[in-house]
C-alpha cells in the first residue's frame, strides 16, 4: 500500500470560481491566469476544466506552446513577456499574445522578422514598481508599436499593488494610469482578483483572476466562502500511529510541545518535504475524521502531530484533512503565517496527486 498522502483537484470547483468572476465581470473577458503550473493544481487538468475560458495567461513559452499543441486556441498571454529574441519568434509562430514591458522587447519587435504579427499587451508601472515602463511614457511606448509591422493589436495593462488593501485601495495607481493613456483609445486589461470583486470600474476589457480561480481569497481578512468560492484543492492524509503522553512529555523535535496533562496524540503521513509549511505552529488547524483539532509541535519532514483529545474515535487510517473543502488553506496559511498561494504553489513532487 502507498503512503497515505494525496491531493485532490476539483475540476467542477474550478470551473464554479471561473463562472464567479465571469459574473463580476459581465462586460469583460476573463483570463484564467495558470501560472506556476496552474497555481500547483496542474496546468493541464485546470485547462481541462474551463473550455469555455475566454484565455489562459501564464508566464513559460514552452508551457504555452504546449497548450496550442494540445489545441487551445483562445488568447494565451505570456504575463512577463519573452526573454530572448528566439522567443519572440516561437511566439510569433505559435500566435502568443506577449506583454512587453521594457526596451529590448520592443527593439525586437522593431527589428525582427517574424513568421506573422503578435498581439502585444503594454505592461505600464503605475507603482507596483516590478515590470512596466514608466506609466508617462505609454503613448510614445504605443507609437512605436503602431509603427511596427509585427504588432497585429495593442492593449494597455497594468497590476495593481493594494488591490486587496481596503485601505490603501488602487486610487492612486488608477489615477496614474488613466492619466497617462488618457487618449489612447485601445482595450485594457487592469484587474486581478481582488480588483476584479471590489472594483468594478477598473474591469475594462479584460481581468485576470488569479488565485480565485482555485478558491481561495485574495484578502486577508475575507474567507473564500463568502467571496462565493469553492475550494478546489484537497491536502488529505491519515492517522499512521497514536502515542499516549502523560503531562510533562514532549513532542517531536526540539520538544516544541510539552503535554500539560495526559492526553492523546495522533501522527499524520505528511512533513514539510510534502509541502506543508514547516513553520506551521501548535495550534494550526486540521481536521481528524471530520473534526477540528490542532497541530502539536514542530513539522517534522515526514510527519506532523496531532492533538486527538477531542478526536476519541481516532485511530490508525482514520482520515486527515491538512486543507480543502472542509479546512480553508487560507486559515492554514494564517496560522502559518503565509498566504494561501505559497500553500497551493508548494505542493511536493513526491505527493500523489489524482482528479475528481
Amino acid at each position: 500500500m502507498s503512503r497515505p498522502i494525496q491531493v485532490l483537484i476539483d475540476p467542477a470547483a474550478i470551473a464554479h470560481n471561473y463562472r464567479r468572476m465571469k459574473a463580476l465581470a459581465p462586460k469583460a473577458k476573463v483570463y484564467a491566469v495558470t501560472k506556476a503550473d496552474g497555481y500547483g493544481h496542474g496546468l493541464a487538468r485546470v485547462v481541462a476544466a474551463l473550455p469555455e475560458a475566454d484565455g489562459f495567461a501564464l508566464l513559460e513559452v514552452d508551457w504555452a506552446i504546449g497548450l496550442r499543441e494540445a489545441g487551445v486556441t483562445q488568447p494565451i498571454l505570456l504575463l512577463e513577456g519573452v526573454f530572448s529574441a528566439d522567443e519572440m519568434r516561437l511566439a510569433s509562430h505559435h500566435a502568443l499574445t506577449v506583454a512587453v514591458h521594457e526596451e529590448r522587447a520592443l527593439a525586437w519587435l522593431e527589428t525582427l522578422v517574424l513568421p506573422k504579427p503578435l498581439d502585444v499587451y503594454v505592461k505600464l508601472n503605475t507603482g507596483m514598481n516590478r515590470l512596466g515602463f514608466v506609466a508617462d511614457t505609454a503613448a510614445a511606448v504605443v507609437a512605436r508599436l503602431q509603427a511596427c509591422a509585427n504588432v497585429a493589436s495593442i492593449t494597455l495593462m497594468t497590476h495593481f499593488a493594494t488591490a486587496d488593501d481596503p485601505d490603501r485601495g488602487i486610487a492612486m495607481q488608477l489615477a496614474r494610469f488613466d492619466a497617462a493613456v488618457a487618449g489612447l483609445d485601445l482595450p485594457m486589461t487592469l484587474a486581478n482578483s481582488a480588483a476584479t470583486f471590489d472594483f468594478p470600474d477598473v474591469h475594462r476589457d479584460w481581468v485576470r483572476p488569479g488565485v480565485a480561480l482555485y478558491g481561495a481569497t485574495p484578502f486577508a481578512h475575507r474567507s473564500a466562502a463568502s467571496l462565493g468560492l469553492i475550494a478546489a484543492m484537497s491536502l488529505q492524509s491519515e492517522i499512521i500511529g497514536v502515542q499516549m503522553l502523560q503531562a510533562g512529555d514532549a513532542v517531536g523535535y526540539a520538544a516544541a510541545f510539552t503535554a500539560p496533562e495526559p492526553m492523546r496524540i495522533g501522527i499524520v503521513a505528511c512533513g514539510y518535504a510534502d509541502g506543508y509549511p514547516r513553520h506551521a505552529p501548535t495550534g494550526t488547524p486540521i481536521l481528524v475524521g471530520g473534526v477540528r483539532t490542532r497541530l502539536l509541535g514542530r513539522v517534522s519532514m515526514d510527519m506532523l502531530a496531532v492533538d486527538l483529545s477531542d478526536v476519541p474515535q481516532a485511530q490508525i487510517g482514520t482520515p486527515v484533512e491538512l486543507w480543502g473543502k472542509g479546512l480553508p488553506i487560507d486559515e492554514v496559511a494564517a496560522a502559518a503565517g503565509t498566504i494561501g498561494y505559497e500553500l497551493m504553489c508548494a505542493i511536493a513532487p513526491r505527493v500523489q496527486v489524482k482528479t475528481l
